[in-house]
């Protein structure tokens, strides 16, 4: 199989993940599915694509810059994601009426940005909340 073939069937698979992020983006109900769809299925897009590049030039500089661009891609979108979906929570930004749960509900206190993972955390965060309501 030549490198062009490989290439190219890399990149009809990278614009398949591109298209489907696409349609995710116009489709989806809400910002944090959105979110979700555009992270998986455009990070793969990109890293099949830029591997398209690294197969056909077959060059070492070109194919280490090619594995590098991924890695930091791979390492990066999920992070940017988990930021934006943290400030959209934070700014109240509604969740799409067909969620089922919001598991953040109730643990996490949105003044102080303190998350509970225990009984114990949630019921001192709850205390906080009364303070400063009885506070202001």
């Amino acid at each position: 199989m030549s490198a062009e073939l490989v290439a190219a069937i890399f990149l009809v698979i990278g614009s398949f993940f591109m298209l489907i992020a696409g349609i995710g983006v116009v489709r989806l109900p809400d910002l944090y599915l959105r979110m979700s769809a555009t992270t998986k299925a455009a990070t793969f897009g990109v890293g099949f694509t830029v591997l398209a590049a690294a197969t056909f030039f077959g060059d070492l500089g070109v194919s280490t810059r090619a594995v590098a661009t991924v890695l930091f891609l791979f390492l990066t979108a999920p992070v940017a994601a988990h930021v934006l979906g943290r400030a959209a929570y934070l700014n109240e930004v509604p969740l799409w009426e067909g969620t089922i749960t919001d598991e953040l509900k109730g643990k996490y206190n949105l003044k102080s940005h303190k998350l509970a993972s225990s009984e114990e955390d949630i019921d001192r965060l709850s205390d906080e909340v009364d303070g400063e309501n009885s506070n202001a």
